[in-house]
């Protein structure tokens, strides 16, 4: 068995929370998405894969490149927008979601993109992660995890396991590393997904599910720094462990694994929880379906746990949860025609100077 790939349907707009927005006049190539901006990265960074797989994937979108925003904020992962000729921005350490959720909800005909890393999403911009998930934001997040402080150059991170030696952890990580499908699911997020930087075909289906989803879309891609965390996802890439390391997460199908789908995932009746075990006749029935679509997420966040304390010696990837839920942009549109129909169009000028004000004297 490969590393996984998964058989997702392309999305059409009419489906994809796209509807609605300028399509394209005509078909485009992923060279028109290709900014003129030399790329400067460290030679290997896994970013040069996921760079290539957005390019090549934005023309199936459809839309307009005036009609689609990358926010990045700060990090190795967060120079993203200058190489894409879309519209894009720059902002602040952790803040990115924030900023698409303004972009989100005061411009529908906008595509809204955020690019992210481990350090700049789960510390400084821990809280606004969580709160774009939970309101369901219609936003795609790429959260770029290679398990280190790439941009400063080698600290650890959140997501980093413990006992890991970094210039700031000599002595290795006391810290219990975040797990971001977790905190995900945990914040109720609505799509959350998991893909690798190499698999460009499970990237590339990934992504569009993601781009199709109405809400906010969480993507973790496993991203390898050759600098400063050189092989942190060996297990999972290299073909003499990978097919025992990696659990493809398939809507609908067994969640089975190995060279020959020889293991599988069974909940144990005594725990509650999620096992691996090696599939007989005698257990075959109790192999989990995966189910992406269901509401509740217990299982899926089950599942996530199998990567629990940061070890990678199993690892589920795929979409975890796919779930329809309304989006927080749409209810406050709807919420605001409702205002304004009832109350009629507000006067800026009169707010700002209406009877609530103060002279001040010399």
């Amino acid at each position: 068995m490969s590393t996984p790939t998964t058989d997702l349907p392309t999305p059409t707009l009419a489906r994809d929370g796209l509807a609605g927005m300028p399509a394209a006049d005509a078909k485009q190539t992923g060279k028109e998405f290709t900014s003129d901006q030399e790329v400067r990265w460290c030679p290997g960074c896994g970013d040069y894969a996921v760079l290539k797989a957005v390019q090549g994937f934005l023309p199936d979108l459809g839309l307009k490149r005036e009609n689609i925003v990358f926010v990045s904020g700060i990090g190795c992962s967060s120079r993203f927008p200058y190489y894409l000729d879309t519209y894009g921005m720059h902002s602040i350490h952790g803040r990115a979601p924030a900023i698409a959720t303004g972009l989100a909800t005061s411009r529908s005909d906008l595509s809204v993109w955020v690019v992210t890393g481990d350090g700049d999403a789960l510390s400084i911009g821990g809280n606004h992660l969580i709160h774009a998930l939970r309101r369901n934001v219609n936003m795609t997040i790429l959260l770029f995890n290679n398990r280190i402080y790439g941009l400063t150059k080698g600290q650890y991170s959140p997501t980093s396991e413990i006992g890991k030696v970094t210039k700031s952890t000599p002595m290795g990580s006391l810290d219990n590393p975040f797990n971001p499908i977790s905190l995900a699911l945990g914040a109720e997020a609505s799509f959350v997904a998991r893909t690798i930087d190499t698999d460009r075909n499970h990237l590339t289906g990934v992504l569009r599910e993601a781009a199709a989803h109405r809400g906010t879309s969480l993507v973790e891609i496993y991203q390898n720094c050759p600098i400063f965390n050189d092989g942190a996802f060996d297990t999972i890439k290299d073909p003499a462990t990978r097919d025992h390391a990696v659990i493809p997460l398939v809507h609908g199908q067994p969640i089975t694994y190995g060279p020959d789908g020889e293991h599988g995932l069974v909940r144990n009746p005594a725990t509650g929880t999620i096992e691996p075990v090696e599939i007989s006749d005698a257990n075959r029935d109790q192999v989990l379906v995966h189910d992406a679509h269901a509401d509740d997420p217990t299982l899926a966040f089950a599942i996530s746990r199998l990567t629990d304390g940061g070890h990678l010696d199993r690892a589920p990837i795929g979409i975890f949860r796919q779930v329809e839920r309304p989006a927080y942009d749409d209810l406050a549109r709807q919420q605001l025609d409702t205002a304004v129909g009832t109350m009629g169009k507000g006067n800026l000028q009169q707010l700002l100077t209406g009877n609530d004000t103060w002279t001040i004297d010399a």
